[in-house]
C-alpha cells in the first residue's frame, strides 16, 4: 500500500473529477492522501475534502510564493491547525525563484510568512512541509533559527520536525535536511532522465528517512510526464526509487508509507 504524502485535489485539474481520482487511487493501491493547503482561502476546501473522504487528510498553510493572498498570523494556523485531520503545517518555507527585480532584501515579507509557521508548528508539535526553491540556505538559517534546534530543549516547545517535499536540491541540501532529522520527499522529478543528480541524492539518502508523493496536479512521473498527475501515479515514484536503491518496490511501499505515518501522526491516529 503507498501513501501519497503530497497533492493538490482541491486545485480545479482535480477537484471536478475527484470521484474518479480516488477510485484510481484505489486501484493502484495507494490507500491515503495529503492534500496540501496553499492559501487560507482556500483551507475549507481542503480540510472539506479530508473530512469527507476516509483516505484524505489535509494541512494549513500559505505557500511561499503566493502573494496578494491574506497572509497568516501564528495564532490563526494554531487555531486552524487544531481541527480533526489536520496533520501538518504548510507548505511553507521560501522560494526565490521569481525574484525578477527585487533583491534578496525585499523578500523579506517571506521569510517573515516562513517564521510564523515554524512557530506555529512548535506550538502544535505539528511537522512542517516544506518548500524550497533558489534559497536554500536562507531556508536552513531560518529553520535552525527558529525550530528550536540550537536551544536543545526547545524554550519549552517542540523542536521543529517535518519534510523538505519535492525535493530537487543539491546533496549538501540534503545533508543538512538529514541532519536536523527532517525526511526528505520525493516527487516524479525522480523518474526524469535529466535529473541525475537528484537521482544521486535519492540514492544516499536513507531508506527510512524517504517519503514519495505526486505533487499533483503537477509533476506527473514518466511516463506521463506532461500529463495531468494524480496521487494514482505515485507508485511510479516508488518504482524508480527502488530501482535506484536497488530494492523491491514492495520494500519502498512499505518504508515510505510507514514514514509518513510516523511523521504525520495524525494519519496512525484513526
Amino acid at each position: 500500500m503507498f501513501i501519497d504524502s503530497h497533492c493538490h485535489l482541491s486545485f480545479p485539474e482535480l477537484s471536478a473529477r475527484l470521484p474518479e481520482i480516488l477510485e484510481a487511487m484505489r486501484q493502484a493501491r495507494v490507500g491515503r492522501a495529503i492534500c496540501i493547503c496553499t492559501t487560507l482561502e482556500e483551507f475549507e476546501q481542503v480540510h472539506g475534502l479530508a473530512m469527507g473522504h476516509e483516505q484524505l487528510w489535509a494541512t494549513v498553510g500559505v505557500h511561499p510564493d503566493n502573494e496578494g493572498v491574506r497572509d497568516p498570523g501564528v495564532a490563526e494556523l494554531v487555531e486552524l491547525a487544531r481541527r480533526p485531520r489536520i496533520v501538518a503545517i504548510g507548505e511553507t518555507g521560501l522560494d526565490y525563484y521569481r525574484l525578477g527585480a527585487r533583491t534578496l532584501a525585499d523578500m523579506e515579507w517571506q521569510r517573515e510568512r516562513f517564521r510564523r509557521h515554524i512557530q506555529a508548528g512548535r506550538q502544535t508539535d505539528l511537522p512542517l512541509v516544506i518548500h524550497t526553491r533558489s534559497a536554500s540556505d536562507h531556508t536552513l538559517a531560518i529553520l535552525k533559527e527558529e525550530g528550536g534546534f540550537a536551544s536543545g530543549a526547545g524554550n519549552g516547545q517542540p523542536v521543529s520536525r517535518g519534510v523538505f517535499h519535492c525535493f530537487t536540491e543539491s546533496m549538501d541540501v540534503a545533508r543538512a535536511a538529514l541532519d536536523l532529522d527532517f525526511y526528505i520527499s520525493f516527487s516524479g522529478i525522480l523518474t526524469f532522465k535529466s535529473a541525475l543528480d537528484l537521482k544521486e541524492v535519492a540514492r544516499y539518502v536513507p531508506l527510512d528517512r524517504c517519503l514519495i508523493e505526486t505533487d499533483s496536479p503537477y509533476l506527473a512521473p514518466v511516463p506521463y510526464r506532461g500529463k495531468t498527475n494524480t496521487p494514482a501515479l505515485v507508485p511510479h515514484v516508488a518504482q524508480h526509487l527502488a530501482e535506484l536503491k536497488g530494492i523491491t518496490v514492495e520494500q519502498v511501499a512499505a518504508a515510505t508509507s510507514a514514514n509518513t505515518l510516523a511523521l504525520f501522526r495524525g494519519l496512525s491516529a484513526v
